[in-house]
Parts: structure tokens; sequence; C-alpha cells
């Protein structure tokens, strides 16, 4: 049996009929960047977060970009991030000028850890980035009132937590915005790169407006400069179409991981959602011990499987001016060893996850 990490196949075709007629009837309109389309989608995806309103951009990484101009983040400030994420949450705050400054994660979730924002905030810092690793929300209700006290700045990277809650409060309701990615990994998946940024202060929705248009305010008018980071028509179209199917299918990886959980409780550690939270698992992620050497049994079996992360952002050789050493960060590093990231995506059968959870005791069960 092959069990692929992710199969976005099946998905293309159960919404064929869907996509194929509104594609061709864009290109027939030959409307391709902005328009109508981004517009609905932008109206469509604020109502699924309940904020006010949506700012369709190029990608995660470009939202996030976006979001530190538009709040006005620049060189010689800090901004606090995890150091246990993806390379585009500190690699937006470099372009900006600023400095990220990097904190160790909780060692239960992997998120950022609250207490370790508070011991690195300076005179310098001007904003704190908690990333809603995985699926789930950071501990926003400990986050907020330590930015509210020192006058910080929120950016949530909600780029792989699409939809997650916090307390019934969804990514979008806590910080001063949120930004999604809908990558093709993604839960919500585009033809390409593909990002939104949400919001509910009505001039920081005009400033990424304006921004994401080479900072114009009227045509050629330009107040501010600002990048190209428009979203195109196509990615909007078929996120719409999409974002129908989208609750389906997080029940889906909700009930495929419920499985894992039952088949792989002590055999590995399973991830652990906090009690106040809903997660939408967009990556499942174990600790297991030989980790290396698991996920070449998996290989050997036609299992997909993924590191994510195997190098702290502490530790990367763009960011050695910063004197990052090992041991700075301890949770984060030994996670970077133990981390490995199962297939979960809607369309696994129970046969698939039976497989994997099979592969994965007869491993330690031979070892």
């Amino acid at each position: 049996m092959q069990v692929p990490l992710l199969d976005l196949t099946q998905q293309y075709q159960s919404l064929k009929k869907e996509i194929e007629p509104a594609v061709l009837a864009l290109m027939a309109s030959q409307r391709f960047v902005l328009g109508p389309p981004v517009a609905q989608f932008e109206k469509h995806i604020a109502e699924y977060h309940r904020c006010q309103w949506a700012v369709g951009v190029s990608s995660g990484t470009d939202a996030l970009l976006c979001s530190l101009m538009a709040l006005g983040v620049t060189a010689g400030d800090e901004v606090i991030v995890p150091t246990f994420t993806f390379f585009g949450s500190a690699g937006a705050i470099a372009r900006t000028g600023a400095r990220p400054v990097f904190v160790d994660v909780d060692p239960v979730t992997f998120n950022i850890d609250p207490a370790a924002v508070e011991k690195a905030i300076t005179n310098r810092t001007k904003a704190i980035m908690p990333v809603h690793l995985f699926g789930q929300l950071a501990p926003m209700e400990e986050l907020m009132p330590i930015a509210q006290a020192h006058g910080l700045a929120v950016i949530e990277d909600a780029c792989q937590s699409i939809g997650a809650k916090r307390r019934g409060k969804a990514t979008g309701q806590w910080g001063d915005c949120s930004c999604l990615s809908f990558y093709p990994s993604k839960n919500l998946a585009a033809f390409g790169d593909a990002g939104v940024i949400l919001g509910n202060d009505q001039k920081l929705e005009q400033r990424c407006r304006a921004l994401r248009m080479h900072g114009e305010d009227r045509r050629y008018y330009h107040s501010m400069v600002g990048g190209n980071f428009r979203l195109d028509a196509l990615q909007a179209l078929v996120l719409d179409i999409k974002l129908k199917h989208l609750a389906a299918w997080t029940d889906l990886r909700r009930r495929h991981a419920h499985i894992y959980d039952q088949r792989l409780q002590n055999i590995v550690t399973t991830p652990a959602i906090l009690q106040d939270n809903d997660s939408v698992y967009n990556q499942y992620v174990i600790r297991a011990p030989r980790r290396d050497d698991l996920q070449h049994h998996l290989q050997k079996n036609n299992i997909g499987s993924a590191i994510y992360y195997p190098v702290p952002l502490h530790l990367q050789a763009c960011f050695a001016n910063l004197k990052g050493q090992p041991g700075d960060c301890p949770v984060a590093e030994q996670a970077c060893h133990e981390v490995l990231a199962l297939p979960v995506y809607p369309e696994l059968t129970d046969d698939h996850i039976n497989y994997v959870a099979d592969c994965i005791a007869a491993f330690y069960k031979d070892n």
C-alpha cells in the first residue's frame, strides 16, 4: 500500500466539475488580477473567521510582510517570534529591516512560550508574532495582556491554522491582524501561492490594501512604498469554491487524528491539543524516539512523512549575525530531533491510517 504525505489529485477530481467551468469563464474574461473573484473571496473568508475584513495577497509570507509594513515595523525595531516555525515568519521580519528575536516554545504544543516572550521584550520591541503551529492556536489570552501592557502590535501567523479556535474565538479575532497561507499543502489549498490578511481595524485594512498595490491610494498616487502583493483572480476563484468544503474537510482531519491518537498511544507521543483549542490539524506531528530511523522505515513501506522542522530558526546560517547558540532554546532544539508529520489529509481511508499505525507499531516492536 502507498500512503503519500499529501495527495491533492483526489480532491481535484471531486471538485473538477465546479472548478473547470469557472476557470474557463475567467479565461474568457481576461481579467486576471484582483477584480470580482478576489472581492468575493475576501468577503467569504472574512465571514468564515467572523472578521470585519480580509485583504487577499500573493502568499502567506507576503501577508506577514505586508502586515508588518502596515503596522510600521521598520529598521531598528524588534519583533518576537518563536524559533520553531517555518522560515517565512522570521524572513518577513528581516525583510522589513527589523530584528527577529527568537524565543522558545511550549514542550507540549510547540507554540510560543508566553513567559519567554515577556523576558524578551526590550525598548526596541515593536510587535509579537505568535505562530499557530500545526493547526492549534497559541495561548492568545496570555499573550494579549503582555502585548497591551507594553504597547506592542500582535500579528497572528495563522498560515497553518485556518478556522482554528481557542476559547471559541477564531484566529483573526485576537491580534491586530492574522495572516493565512493557501499554499497547496494547506487545509485550504490554492493552485499555487496565495494568502490573506484578516482583521477588524479599518485603518489597518486601508494600509494593507494600499501596500499590496505599491502603496497606491488611487491610480498612480503613492503615499507610501509598498509591494506587489496582489492576489490573482484565478487563485481567489479556486479558493472560493473550495471554501464551501473546508468545514467537512476539517472534520475528516479531526477524525483521522482521533484514529491515530487511539492507535499510537503508548507507542509515540501524539499531538496534545489543549482543552481550550479546536485544532484543524494542518499537520499531525508526533514525537518519536529514533525519529530518523522511523522515517526511513516508513519510506521503505511507501508511507510519506516530513520533518517540520529540522533546524530551529535561531541556528539558521542566514541569522548567524544574531549570535544564536545551541542551548538558547532547548525545547525547540530537542523537538527538531524528534518531530515527524504523518499523513492526515481528508481523502485518507481507514485502511491507510491503520497501515501507517501498523508500520509504526512494528518498527518499535522489532527495535
